[in-house]
C-alpha cells in the first residue's frame, strides 16, 4: 500500500510542475481578452457579426430606399427620373457595406495607429460611394449636353461626356489619397515627366488623337453617315475613338481607321447629298437618222421633267443631249439628279429609267450601238498559202469550192 501511494503522488507532483488547470483556463482568458492586436476576440467576433448583418439587411434597405424612390418616380412624365434611380442602383446598394464597416470598426474602440486607419478607411469608403454615385449620374444627365449638338456633333458630345467621367474619377482618387495624407502635386508632377516621356514614343497616338478632334470640329462626318474614302474603306461609320474611328462595310466587316488618314484624306459624305445623280452614255447605232436621234432625246427629256422622282431642271442641272461621235456609236449623255438620296430607292428610279430608255429607243426604230471593230483588206499576199480542204468521209458528198 505504501509503494501504491508513492506511485499515486509522483504524477500529481509532476501535474503541479507543469501547471494547473486553473493555470491553463487563465491563459485561455488571457488569449482571448488581448485577442488580435490588443483587441478583445469577442468585440471582433460581435464587429464582424455586425457587419454581415448589414449585407444581410442589404436588400432590405435597397427595396426601402430605391423602392420608394421609384414609386416616386413612376408618377412623373419625364423618363429622367427613372434612369437617375437606375443609375443610382448599385452605389445605394453599397451604402450598407459602408455603414457595416462604420459601426463595426467603432466597436472595436481602437486606439492610436489602428484607430486613424480604420477612420481612413471609413473616410475613403464613403468617398467612393459618392464619386461613384456623380459618375453613374453623368449618363443620364448627359442629356443637357444634348443642346450643344447645335454646335458640336453627337460624337464631340460623346467625347465631353467621356471626358467628365475621367475628371469625376480622376478627383475621386485625389480625394480618397488625400484622406490617406498622399500629396497630389508630386505625383501631378511626375506624371508631367512621365507624359513627355510617353509623347516622344507615341507621337502617332496623340497625331490620332488630335486629327479626332478635328475630325470632330470641321464635322466632317458623324455617327451612321454613310462615307467613302478612296482607297481605304467605303461603309457606315458606328462610332468616333480617340485614336480610330470604327466603320461598318456593307459586308457587315468592321474596319477600324486611325484618325490621321481620315484627316489627311478626301473623305465622300453620301448621307448628306442633296440629291443623287444619274450620268450616263447612251449610245445609238449610226444609221440613227437626225429625225430620230431629236425625237429619242425629246422622249427622255419628257420622261424626266413629267416625272416627280426627278429634280426640278430649275434646282439642279438636267441635261438630255446628243453629246458625241465615238468610235462605234452616237453618244447621247443623260444627266439628271432624284429627289431621294436613299440607294435603294435611288436604284429602283434609275432601273425604271434604263427600261424608259430602252422602250423609247426602240420605240423609234433604232438600235443601241455595241463596240466593234472593222478590218479593211486591200489584197492579199501572191505566196499565200492554199486552203486545205479535208477530204470527205465515206459516204457523204465532198465540200463544194468557192
Amino acid at each position: 500500500m505504501e509503494q501504491n501511494d508513492e506511485t499515486v503522488t509522483q504524477p500529481l507532483e509532476r501535474l503541479d510542475e507543469v501547471g494547473s488547470f486553473a493555470d491553463f483556463l487563465a491563459l485561455v482568458v488571457d488569449v482571448w481578452n488581448h485577442g488580435l492586436f490588443g483587441i478583445d476576440l469577442g468585440r471582433i467576433l460581435i464587429a464582424v457579426g455586425i457587419f454581415f448583418l448589414f449585407l444581410l439587411l442589404r436588400r432590405l434597405f435597397t427595396w426601402a430606399v430605391l423602392g420608394r424612390l421609384e414609386r416616386y418616380a413612376a408618377r412623373s412624365d419625364t423618363r429622367l427620373d427613372d434612369k437617375t434611380v437606375q443609375a443610382l442602383r448599385p452605389p445605394v446598394r453599397f451604402v450598407p457595406v459602408v455603414m457595416g464597416a462604420f459601426f463595426a470598426l467603432g466597436y472595436l474602440n481602437l486606439t492610436g495607429g489602428a484607430a486613424a486607419f480604420a477612420d481612413n478607411l471609413v473616410r475613403s469608403l464613403v468617398i467612393f460611394t459618392l464619386f461613384w454615385s456623380f459618375f453613374r449620374l453623368v449618363d443620364p444627365l448627359s442629356f443637357l449636353l444634348g443642346r450643344l449638338e447645335r454646335i458640336f456633333t453627337s460624337a464631340m458630345v460623346d467625347w465631353l461626356v467621356k471626358a467628365i467621367k475621367a475628371l469625376i474619377a480622376f478627383l475621386g482618387a485625389a480625394t480618397v489619397l488625400e484622406v490617406w495624407g498622399i500629396e497630389i502635386g508630386p505625383i501631378l508632377a511626375g506624371l508631367g515627366l512621365f507624359g513627355v516621356a510617353v509623347a516622344l514614343g507615341a507621337q502617332d497616338l496623340f497625331k490620332n488623337l488630335i486629327a479626332g478632334i478635328l475630325i470632330l470640329v470641321e464635322r466632317r462626318f458623324a455617327i451612321g453617315d454613310w462615307i467613302r474614302v478612296d482607297g481605304v474603306v467605303e461603309g457606315t461609320v458606328e462610332s468616333i475613338g480617340f485614336r480610330s474611328t470604327f466603320i461598318r462595310r456593307f459586308d457587315k466587316a468592321p474596319v477600324f481607321v486611325p484618325n490621321a488618314q481620315l484627316s489627311d484624306s478626301a473623305i465622300t459624305n453620301f448621307s448628306r447629298m442633296t440629291y443623287r445623280r444619274i450620268y450616263w452614255m447612251i449610245g445609238v447605232e449610226y444609221r440613227t437618222s437626225i429625225e430620230q436621234l431629236r425625237r429619242i432625246r425629246d422622249r427622255i427629256e419628257a420622261y424626266i421633267r413629267e416625272n416627280d422622282e426627278y429634280v426640278d431642271p430649275a434646282l439642279a442641272a438636267t441635261f438630255v443631249r446628243i453629246d458625241k461621235f465615238s468610235d462605234s456609236s452616237i453618244d447621247i449623255m443623260l444627266y439628271c439628279f432624284t429627289k431621294t438620296t436613299n440607294w435603294g430607292e435611288w436604284l429602283a428610279i434609275k432601273e425604271r429609267l434604263a427600261l424608259a430608255v430602252k422602250e423609247i429607243v426602240e420605240g423609234e426604230g433604232a438600235g443601241f450601238a455595241f463596240p466593234s471593230t472593222s478590218l479593211y483588206v486591200e489584197s492579199l499576199p501572191e505566196d499565200r498559202p492554199e486552203p486545205f480542204t479535208p477530204p470527205a468521209e465515206p459516204g457523204k458528198p465532198e465540200p463544194r469550192e468557192g
